[in-house]
């Protein structure tokens, strides 16, 4: 027996720019872009003029010169996820949170209280509306795969249920980018060797998938087209990592201003940790160059710490080490992460102690940030900026 379809992907449409729609009426209908020099987060409207994420600000208003641009406001956007999380951890207790603006529901065993999957669904949806004001994408199926390409298949603002019955029959013909894990790169190699719907990979052999995409990729993705993702929505499962990137367009960066944004990014998550009671020993840091080549570096403590001055101090170190190689070939982006995370009560702090004015200095920023929002302490460098320099976090759910 191939089981019921009873995992719920849910999915915000176009979150960002749908709080802003949302909160502000007389954008409703019209093209928005959340973001000025990169664009974060675009409608519907203005998607359907070739404006996608993380392209230029300029590029975005040569496609959409009607376009509203807008700062982004990431406390509106926490609130709001905040809020939908709410209802999904009152709709099932079996929730596993993606990101700000999705998550898989595991709903089975619930038909006799709460009725079929797709009625907990339509709920759900319904629920979402009428109190957060936001619509949201619901795909359901037998597995987490095919849930999450249903969502993607039924955007924006729809419902659609992949019976087991009829799981060959949907996803085969869908093309090969709907693979979860297939970017540009894997999909021009697809192409390339005339692959270009699942149906077409699912017709390789596992060991030939395996060769031309690689060990792990071919595996992995040849597993999604013959419909095997045994995975289960996990609740239980700890971050192990959190994380925030900037893409910086195509112009050149000063070192202030790659400084500025290292900063901004560390402030948030160090104060990430200490919001969920935490430390790291590792902090990564994440380049993307002007010719889209990609690296890492990273620098690992003997123990965690949560404070921001140490972290801060350990990604200048690496975002240095990295400028001769900045400076020759450009960057796209940036990003920084947290991993190897501990427990407050397991922190120890390291001799020499030297970190206790930084301590104090976290405790009564974080209180003001708590008190009158993230925006309202900011450090002396940051004045004057463009809000949109402000680097996007994705918040935990747990």
């Amino acid at each position: 027996m191939r089981g019921e379809a009873t995992v719920l992907h849910a999915d915000l449409d176009a979150f960002y720019a749908s709080v802003e729609q949302r909160d502000a009426p007389e954008l409703r209908g019209r093209p928005v872009i959340v973001g000025g020099g990169v664009v974060l987060a675009a409608s519907y409207e203005a998607k359907a003029r070739g404006v996608r994420t993380a392209m230029g600000g300029r590029q975005a208003r040569d496609l959409c010169p009607d376009a509203v641009v807008v700062p982004p406001r990431m406390d509106a956007y926490s609130e709001a996820s905040r809020a939908v999380f709410a209802i999904f951890r009152d709709t099932t207790p079996f929730v596993e949170g993606l990101s700000i603006d999705e998550a898989f529901l595991e709903v089975g065993g619930l038909r006799r209280i709460a009725g079929t999957p797709e009625q907990i669904a339509v709920r759900l949806r319904g629920r979402v509306r009428a109190e957060v004001g936001l619509a949201i994408s619901v795909g359901i199926a037998r597995t987490k795969f095919l849930a999450k390409v249903a969502s993607a298949v039924s955007k924006p603002d729809g419902l659609l249920m992949v019976e087991p019955e009829r799981e060959s029959a949907f996803l085969l013909p869908l093309p090969v980018e709907r693979l979860w894990g297939v970017g540009a790169v894997t999909a021009e190699k697809l192409h390339r060797l005339g692959i270009r719907t699942v149906g077409q990979l699912a017709e390789l052999e596992s060991a030939t998938a395996e060769r031309l995409l690689g060990r792990a990729t071919g595996a992995h993705l040849h597993a999604l087209a013959r419909l095997r993702d045994p995975r289960p929505v996990d609740t239980t499962h700890r971050r192990g990592s959190i994380g925030s990137q900037r893409a910086l367009g195509n112009r050149p960066r000063t070192a202030d201003e790659l400084d500025l944004i290292l900063t901004q990014v560390v402030d948030r998550l160090a104060r990430r940790l200490r919001d969920g009671d935490r430390g790291c020993r590792t902090v990564v840091l994440r380049l993307r160059y002007g010719d889209f080549a990609k690296a890492t570096r990273s620098r690992t403590l003997r123990s965690a710490t949560d404070r921001t001055a140490v972290l801060l101090a350990i990604a200048r170190e690496l975002l240095a080490a990295a400028m001769p190689e900045i400076a020759e070939r450009g960057i796209t982006l940036i990003g920084v992460s947290f991993s190897h995370l501990a427990r407050g009560d397991r922190l120890q702090p390291e001799l020499p102690i030297d970190w206790e004015d930084g301590a104090r200095l976290d405790t009564v920023l974080d209180a003001v940030r708590d008190r009158f929002g993230a925006a309202s302490v900011a450090r002396a460098a940051q004045l004057g900026r463009d809000p949109g320099w402000s680097a996007p976090l994705l918040p935990e759910h747990e």
